[in-house]
């Protein structure tokens, strides 16, 4: 049997959040320093000494590389197996991102698992080590001497957080009940003492556990077993990765700890937690990835199950999970390698499909934050916000806020705009998404109550729901010129694709009004839908079966935002105009996608999933591989990026971003139409 070799442009290793994020942007795991998903270096280190000499099965430094032999990417484990020396020496990061348990989920510890044993029979003197070097501890970022690559970054980065000498560190170690603990962090701590995007962490602690030997070294934590292998005897080592951020969030003014610490509970608690529970999350993990890769190739071959693999811990590791004061869950994604922003809406819009298969609960705590913040008196208009701040200040909208020289360099914090009052006047309209950011609650709303049936957050947020839709109807059948969640392509009027999502924020906004037990008002704003659906389907369509861009009659563009109307079963149009536009779609494909639209060749890989989950099953398969051949050929070493050429594989912007959650929609939209 061939030994499987996943192939992807960067490895996730150590996958939690958005700071705790290390992974290896090469083929194999002794090709690169592995690095936080922006790019800095944060060293990790395997070596096994085999018999006297020195090999490496994980980062980079002068000894020889062991030989990979097989490198496996499932949704929750990222595991490879090496030789060298007539020794197999096997390595497995598993993060137990387990959407029905959000406790586990919550807490920042991967397990690092090694075993050796004998490839060839005879019996071999081994020595396995583990190394977590310090710069896990704070960022450091080397000032370019090239001119435009200097200008670029200082632009986007304030210069103190560009430091060339590493800051004052401490380390120690002890025992702690039946593990050894080794820690370390900087001196000078200062609990979320900035924000902004392609910054790695500056506060908190790393911390290595495990029963054998972990102590600290000049410049970091290590791990060390040694012992005798044949052909009857390995040698196996466990150690548990993890990070105390000690303050996660400044949640509207509260600086909050993750989720699982909401009781009083502590890093030691949750390492502790996973070392007692191993046995039981490492088979539930097995579960999972077995189930979840079974169902994805079933679907979409070996192109949906490698794409599957791919999406699982790099969209929840985009998120933070935390409690609000009443205890409920807040589940906040950081627009990585795009601003920066906390909880944005259309960012959670495309990522909902992974958490509305495993625990809508999370699709909930992503619309706390904007409902909450919509309610605020700063928030002047009638329609939703975009986001409610800069990662990991959750504490107002920085989108548009119009006072931003300053506080916009990365590195720094904006004001507590949360608490500015009405007349402030703090925000840009021009800079706003109405429309998009409207229907994109609403849906999500709705869709998160349909897997449950509770609909309590819409009741306790009622006016303000009502304001939205309201909004929709009167501006969402024929948008002005307005931004939508693909803002990078611009400013767009008369968007048909965005006037779909507003028709399917009506017809949601009726299903929560049937939710809620009022049938006369679902059925007044269901004839709505049903309305606007009519005018879009005649005023849309080009005449060859398909649609256009705009609703002046130019371009093309994909219609991801219809397939809630197929997914919620909303009859708006029917099955023959799905059949002909999907399939419109295909001679406009380059070698690594269907464009996002006629105006460039680039795409968004979360929105080609969409779209392909409307097609007949040769249509699906079609769009979907040539995101596959991007995840296998792209040498752009960057995890995962959703915003990236057709053409060239090459990708222009957007790394390691929760949108690709939104890879998951064909597996929704099999369990929710099909089963």
């Amino acid at each position: 049997m061939t030994a499987r070799m996943d192939r992807l442009p960067a490895l996730p290793l150590i996958v939690n959040d958005p700071y705790f994020s290390i992974w290896c942007a090469a083929d194999h795991l002794t090709d690169a320093v592995p690095t936080h998903w922006a790019g800095e270096e944060k060293p990790l280190l395997g070596l096994a000494v085999i018999d006297g000499r020195a090999y490496r099965f994980l980062g980079v430094n002068a000894d020889e590389a062991m030989q990979t032999e097989s490198l496996e990417v499932t949704p929750t484990s990222t595991r490879s197996s090496l030789i060298a020396g007539g020794v197999r020496v096997s390595i497995a990061f598993t993060t137990p991102l387990l959407l029905d348990r959000p406790d586990v989920l919550s807490m920042p510890v991967t397990y690092v698992d090694m075993t050796a044993e004998s490839a060839d029979g005879r019996a071999h003197a081994v020595s396995l080590s583990f190394f977590m070097d310090e710069r896990l501890c704070y960022t450091q970022r080397d000032i370019p001497t090239d001119p435009e690559k200097k200008e670029k970054f200082d632009k986007s980065l304030d210069p103190s957080y560009a430091c060339t000498e590493k800051p004052a560190m401490m380390r120690d170690s002890y025992r702690a009940a039946a593990l050894n603990i080794a820690y370390m962090g900087r001196l000078h701590q200062g609990f979320a003492g900035h924000s902004g995007d392609h910054i790695a962490i500056d506060w908190g602690y790393a911390y290595l556990a495990g029963e054998d030997d972990v102590h600290t070294c000049e410049t970091g934590l290590t791990a060390e077993k040694s012992g005798a292998v044949d052909e009857k005897a390995a040698l196996e080592m466990h150690v548990y990765a993890a990070y105390d951020d000690v303050a996660s969030i400044n949640y509207f003014g509260r600086l909050t700890p993750a989720y699982y610490a909401r009781g009083g509970k502590t890093i030691l608690d949750a390492i502790s937690a996973l070392h007692t529970q191993r046995e039981t999350l490492m088979a539930e993990c097995r579960a999972l990835d077995e189930s979840l890769e079974k169902k994805a190739f079933e679907l979409g071959g070996e192109d949906y199950r490698l794409i599957a693999s791919a999406a699982y811990r790099h969209s929840i590791g985009a998120h933070k999970l935390i409690a609000d004061e009443h205890g409920d869950m807040v589940f906040l994604s950081k627009e990585n390698d795009s601003n920066g922003c906390i909880g944005t809406v259309d960012v959670s819009y495309p990522s909902i499909p992974l958490f509305l298969l495993y625990n809508p609960e999370f699709v909930r705590g992503m619309c706390r934050p904007i409902l909450k913040f919509a309610s605020l008196p700063v928030w002047p208009f009638d329609f939703a916000p975009h986001d409610v701040g800069r990662y990991p200040h959750a504490t107002g909208q920085v989108y548009g806020y119009k006072n931003r020289p300053g506080c916009f360099v990365h590195g720094l914090v904006y004001p507590p705009l949360y608490l500015y009052p009405a007349t402030a006047d703090a925000y840009a309209l021009r800079s706003q998404m109405p429309v998009e950011e409207c229907g994109n609650m609403l849906i999500m709303l709705c869709a998160a109550s349909r897997v449950d049936g509770d609909y309590s957050l819409e009741r306790a947020y009622m006016p303000v729901l009502e304001k939205w839709v309201r909004y929709l109807i009167e501006f969402g059948e024929d948008p002005g010129e307005q931004l939508c969640t693909d803002d990078f392509a611009g400013h767009l009027a008369h968007n048909i694709n965005l006037s779909a999502k507003a028709v399917c924020g009506v017809a949601a906004y009726a299903l929560i009004r049937r939710g809620l037990g009022d049938e006369a008002d679902y059925a007044r704003y269901m004839d709505k839908a049903r309305e606007m659906a009519k005018s879009w389907l005649e005023r849309a369509s080009a005449g060859d079966g398909s649609t256009y861009l705009t609703f002046d009659r130019q371009g093309w563009s994909m219609k991801y935002n219809l397939v809630w109307d197929k997914l919620l079963g909303l009859e708006l149009l029917p099955d023959t105009f799905y059949e002909r536009e999907t399939k419109s779609y295909l001679p406009r494909m380059n070698k690594y996608g269907l464009p996002l639209d006629s105006r460039s060749d680039y795409t968004k890989s979360d929105w080609i999933l969409w779209t392909a989950s409307m097609a007949d099953n040769e249509t699906f398969r079609a769009l979907i591989h040539p995101v596959a051949e991007y995840l296998r050929d792209s040498d752009t070493r960057v995890a995962f990026s959703d915003w990236y050429y057709t053409s060239t594989g090459r990708y222009v912007h957007f790394i390691g971003r929760s949108v690709q959650g939104g890879l998951y929609m064909p597996l929704l939209m099999d369990k929710w139409t099909n089963k």
